[in-house]
């Protein structure tokens, strides 16, 4: 019984010992490779910028007399330049805007006996407050301030005048960032240059014009 007990013992001795050895034989299993997490820095919109613009503007235009001049349609293009700052906090972009352009929006109709009354806008400019949110590289914005541009009246056959008037523009749009430096942007503005006069001997009598357009434009900027 007591050898029996011995054998035993020693039979399970060289089995752990053979266990031992096979697992010191195995190939080891070895971590996956992992990628490290990249994180893309979203786009900012803070800094100054300027820019080219361009598009088409349709209103109307009133003369208060002749009685029969009544009112008739406007429209035309206009290109020019753009200079402007965006400060973003968060997602708003805060944002300061000033264009200057050249106008060639006009009308003209029939107005009295045998008359012809035209107003026709020479150029245009604003300064306007502008307010955004980011969707990182897309922004649109409302914008609104201050427009001043010069307005040409006649009735045929008696001259003409020209005034520079101010009024108003309201609108918005969508800016979107290309590549590096560059923005573009699609915007809508109504432009309400109020009244001007156009005196006796430039019509046929003293007479108010006014003038409202809106402007559909675009425009390519490049940040600093």
């Amino acid at each position: 019984m007591k050898r029996l007990a011995l054998a035993t013992v020693g039979a399970l001795a060289v089995v752990a010992t053979m266990g031992s050895a096979n697992a010191a034989d195995m190939p080891r299993r070895t971590a996956m490779p992992t990628k490290a997490v990249q994180y893309v820095a979203l786009y900012n919109w803070t800094g100054a910028y300027i820019g080219i613009n361009g598009g088409a503007g349709w209103g109307r235009s009133d003369f208060s007399a002749p009685a029969a001049s009544g009112g008739f349609n406007t429209s035309g293009g206009q290109v020019g330049g753009t200079i402007g700052y965006n400060l973003q906090a968060g997602q708003a972009v805060f944002g300061l805007e000033g264009d200057l352009d050249w106008s060639n929006v006009r009308g003209s109709s029939a107005c009295g006996v045998g008359l012809t009354c035209e107003t026709r806008n020479t150029w245009l400019g604003t300064a306007r407050g502008r307010v955004g949110y980011a969707f990182d590289r897309f922004m649109p914005y409302v914008t609104g301030g201050l427009a001043v541009g010069g307005v040409k009246n006649s009735i045929s056959g008696f001259g003409d005048t020209t005034t520079t008037k101010a009024g108003y523009a309201l609108g918005g749009g969508i800016e979107a960032a290309l590549t590096g430096p560059w923005t573009a942007k699609v915007e809508y503005l109504y432009v309400d240059l109020g009244k001007a006069n156009c005196p006796v001997g430039s019509c046929a009598v003293s007479t108010d014009v006014n003038l409202h357009t809106s402007l559909v434009r675009g425009g390519v900027n490049f940040r600093f």
